[in-house]
């Protein structure tokens, strides 16, 4: 389907629901063809685990810090 830019602004909506059910759309100025509405893929699979190896956490990332806790909650009485 072939619809002019003023059409398009007025039934995104329903392109977008024509795209979404595997229909696709050219966008056109003036009868030229300029950009297609298609539905979006993923460019690929996410990758996990690419800082393995890269990165080191420090044993103890997780203990309490006095000061901090200080700043916090202020000073035992």
């Amino acid at each position: 389907m072939i619809i002019n830019i003023s059409e398009a602004k007025a039934n995104l909506s329903k392109l977008l629901d024509m795209v979404y059910h595997g229909e696709k759309v050219v966008i056109a100025k003036n009868n030229l063809p300029i950009a297609d509405l298609v539905k979006h893929k993923p460019s690929g699979k996410r990758k996990l685990g690419i800082l393995s190896g890269k990165v080191e956490i420090p044993d103890d990332l997780f203990e309490e810090d006095e000061e901090i806790n200080e700043m916090f909650y202020g000073e035992d009485t």
